[in-house]
């Protein structure tokens, strides 16, 4: 998990390289988030060690969102250049991005390098394996609440070698499943079954 996750990164810096100054203040997925918001949010956990996480938990009174607010506020200042040189040293998870194995980072950067690349129409082959080991990690990270959207839902992989649940089938590419059970309604119409209308219905962004 380790090992993807810092793929994943290093993935996700030549992404950031590739970008124009314009495209930097593109609209995200993530709702009011530009690219260099976003960017600045993946990137604001990476000098934190333990006591600063929860420094920055208790500042945020323990609500998601206003945590990564205030980490969006320190670090969206910061010029693109400065943003993917701090990436660029950060590609092994540390702190709280390495717990679990690794598993938040690999999540995170994943999903969140799709929030980027849908908008701008920059799809990309994700490797088999990434996306094998973050479905189920994602379906069980509270954060991201996909085991709410896919409760009851059995989702196919129609890709992959993959699927999960039991109940109405909602079968497409792995990337889509993803992206919707994380609460990505751009992702839902490339899905198809009995299932979907059920799972659109539970879309929060």
């Amino acid at each position: 998990m380790m090992s993807l996750a810092h793929e994943e990164r290093a993935d996700f810096v030549a992404l950031l390289k590739s970008l124009s100054l314009q495209q930097w203040d593109e609209p995200t997925l993530c709702r009011g988030w530009r690219v260099r918001d976003l960017v600045a949010h993946v990137v604001s956990y990476d000098e934190l060690d333990k006591r600063g996480v929860t420094a920055r938990l208790v500042k945020g009174r323990f609500s998601p969102g206003r945590i990564n607010d205030l980490g969006v506020a320190e670090y969206n200042t910061r010029t693109p250049d400065e943003l993917i040189a701090l990436m660029n040293d950060h590609l092994e998870p540390t702190g709280l991005r390495a717990a679990f194995g690794g598993m938040i980072a690999l999540v995170d950067g994943l999903i969140h390098q799709q929030d980027i690349r849908r908008p701008l129409g920059l799809p990309r082959d994700i490797p088999p394996e990434r996306l094998r080991r973050t479905l189920p990690a994602a379906l069980v990270a509270p954060p991201i609440r996909a085991f709410w959207r896919a409760r009851g839902l059995r989702l196919v992989a129609t890709d992959l070698d993959w699927s999960t649940g039991s109940g109405p089938e909602v079968r497409g590419p792995a990337e889509a499943i993803l992206m919707a059970v994380a609460g990505r309604g751009h992702a839902v119409g490339e899905l198809t079954g009995d299932g979907q209308p059920k799972l659109a219905a539970r879309m929060t962004g």
